[in-house]
């Protein structure tokens, strides 16, 4: 059986590599069905003859990850994962570029950075266009990295305000059979805009920023009627907005505004002979100058791992395999 052997001249990093009782180590041959095995500052890979490139794969891993705490970057055992999933999807991708920046998201209180190819294409998507659609199943990111890039344009002063909005209709006819007023009727809606607001600033300062109105979260009925400038705006769960809705949002859009619309076209919520205006739009607007598309797939999740699974099960289901 061939054996591959790397060594790292710094100990400190070596050991971080490792991860804590050669945690990383572990994780890695797990992952890609490999032998791997440390000594001091050196390790040895093997894998099942016929299978070599598992080998191959986790020495480049490796390679990239101890390149990356040369440069400053911290790793995290997740971080061991998404790298096998990038370098087994592009074998050329170069993991620094991946990695290479954190989203600002308030200080000391967390750091995202992006995970997939699709992530890093999705955030230079975001700076670079008016209008950016992120599209793809649940926990790859859309959403979070949204709001990351949001709070981070609203710190630098990019923008004043920042919006998030969901169509409510899963509630439909039915929210008046709900208790409480209309705000505490569609909270529950837009409970996961407000998760991700606390996860990247500290629940004081995000009441405070919704009392001042610099950030508004409400439901998409709501935006009728507005012009929004100087503002971050967020469409949530757009596959359930109908066409007309999804016109309404985006001429919404003013000067000094960028916007993202995010959505899953394969969990639309509208009656049967309603049709999406997530796919209407991108339909429409494919082509049109200032706005972009990304399309993210189940390689690009990035929760607990066999959500991945999950989704590749029911997409299996559904093209009627087994």
């Amino acid at each position: 059986m061939p054996v591959i052997k790397l060594e790292f001249n710094d100990a400190r990093l070596a050991n971080r590599l490792f991860g804590p009782q050669n945690q990383h180590l572990k994780l890695l041959g797990e992952r890609l069905g490999a032998t791997v095995e440390s000594r001091g500052n050196a390790v040895t890979i093997s894998a099942p003859e016929g299978e070599e490139d598992r080998a191959d794969l986790a020495a480049q891993v490796l390679g990239q990850l101890y390149a990356m705490l040369r440069s400053g970057k911290k790793l995290y055992p997740q971080d061991v994962d998404f790298a096998c999933r990038i370098l087994e999807r592009q074998p050329t991708a170069d993991l620094g570029e991946v990695f290479k920046e954190d989203v600002y998201a308030a200080s000391g209180k967390r750091t995202v950075s992006p995970k997939s190819l699709n992530q890093r294409h999705y955030l230079d998507a975001i700076r670079e266009h008016d209008l950016t659609f992120g599209i793809g199943p649940a926990g790859t990111g859309k959403t979070y990295l949204a709001v990351a890039m949001a709070v981070g344009a609203l710190i630098r002063r990019e923008v004043k305000r920042i919006v998030l909005t969901r169509p409510a209709v899963e509630a439909g006819e039915k929210l008046g059979f709900l208790p409480g007023d209309l705000a505490e009727k569609i909270n529950p809606y837009l409970r996961p805009l407000y998760d991700a607001l606390h996860d990247m600033l500290d629940f004081a300062k995000v009441q405070e920023y919704q009392e001042n109105g610099v950030i508004e979260v409400a439901p998409l009925a709501f935006m009728r009627g507005r012009t929004l400038n100087d503002a971050f705006i967020i469409l949530d769960e757009a596959q359930n907005t109908t066409p007309e809705q999804m016109k309404m949002f985006l001429t919404r859009l003013g000067f000094g505004s960028r916007a993202v619309v995010t959505g899953d076209v394969t969990q639309v919520d509208l009656p049967s002979n309603a049709r999406s205006g997530l796919l209407h739009a991108r339909e429409i607007l494919a082509g049109v100058k200032g706005v972009r598309f990304v399309t993210f797939d189940e390689q690009d999740v990035v929760r607990h791992p066999l959500v991945g699974r999950i989704v590749r099960a029911y997409d299996k289901f559904e093209n009627g395999e087994r």
